[in-house]
């Protein structure tokens, strides 16, 4: 009688509890208060609320975790349940390249177009592939140019320029075919390659360079807005596999309802960095967008050889926008 009472015992501790919860480990690049970890934050909120509480995003900000290229394989080892990837995205599925095009991306009323007619049905399948679920599409934003040397004001102001860059191809032949001396570097080591003179400039939304501090070691900022990158929330494919279905649901609903308050801080942070940025001493130029656009064309036309079904998905995301 003791040896089945101490088997049931034994059972009933094994066996998972009804009420057990269920920790998401979520990591970023972001510095905090930046868009990345106002995002994050707020997701790890709303799946809190929907799953009352079964389900917790645990967020670990400013490569705690590692840089980008890290938490993906992080992500793909198990080690690490969902990240935040933009440019390095591109690296991993090469399609995602298209983001990398300068001056693709209208506005966030384009790119929401964009992610209907391209990032779920063409793009989220090709992660699925190499192991990552695409759960959301958030926000990096609007790129500019800092650097320590002079104004950039059109693509021969930036010869020269040892500029750092994300991890990513695109973008590196992108500022080749400016003129400038890039070199791919993780977030995390920016401002001592700043602060040291390693590199002379980076170029960064608006939210990453304020919250990462680079305006106390950079003398310029250039509005030339050559890239808007987005941001994916991912999980690996296994990871999201071993999920209950009814959290799955409500993990994903949060994350694409997470999307508009993205966007309003996103565009919010615009506004108010820039004057924050010029109150900390950095001068601002406007700089000449139609001559980026012009020494763009050999960076679209190599992406549209190179990657398979690269043109039509450019002509694709520049139709719509011209879609009212």
């Amino acid at each position: 009688m003791k040896t089945l009472l101490a088997a049931v015992l034994l059972l009933c501790a094994a066996a998972p509890s009804a009420s057990a919860q269920t920790e998401l480990k979520l990591g970023h690049v972001g510095s905090p208060g930046s868009l990345f970890a106002l995002s994050a934050d707020e997701f790890a909120r709303r799946v809190k609320e929907k799953t009352k509480g079964k389900v917790v995003v645990t967020v670990f900000g400013s490569s705690q975790l590692g840089d980008d290229t890290e938490m993906m394989q992080k992500v793909k080892l198990g080690t690490l349940d969902m990240t935040l990837p933009s440019t390095v995205m591109s690296s991993l599925v090469p399609a995602y390249g298209l983001f990398e095009m300068p001056y693709l991306v209208r506005d966030r009323d384009h790119m929401k177009r964009i992610e209907k007619e391209i990032v779920w049905p063409t793009l989220a399948p090709l992660a699925e592939k190499s192991g990552y679920k695409v759960i959301a599409v958030w926000e990096n934003g609007f790129r500019q140019i800092t650097n320590n040397a002079h104004p950039i004001k059109v693509p021969e102001d930036l010869r020269g320029i040892k500029l750092r860059v994300p991890k990513g191809k695109w973008r590196i032949k992108m500022f080749q075919a400016y003129g400038a001396s890039p070199s791919a570097m993780g977030f995390s080591e920016v401002f001592v390659a700043l602060q040291t003179g390693v590199m002379d400039g980076e170029e960064n939304p608006l939210t990453q360079i304020y919250t990462a501090k680079f305006q106390e070691v950079q003398k310029f900022l250039s509005m030339t807005d050559h890239v808007y990158t987005p941001a994916y929330l991912v999980v690996s494919v296994r990871k999201w596999a071993s999920l209950p279905a009814d959290q799955r649901k409500a993990v994903e609903e949060a994350a694409k309802e997470t999307q508009p308050f993205v966007y309003e801080n996103g565009a919010k942070m615009d506004k108010d960095l820039l004057g924050k940025i010029k109150e900390a001493g950095v001068k601002v130029n406007d700089a000449d967008k139609a001559a980026f656009q012009k020494a763009s064309k050999p960076v679209y036309d190599e992406f549209g050889k190179e990657v398979p079904n690269g043109k039509e998905m450019i002509d694709k995301a520049l139709a719509l926008g011209q879609s009212k």
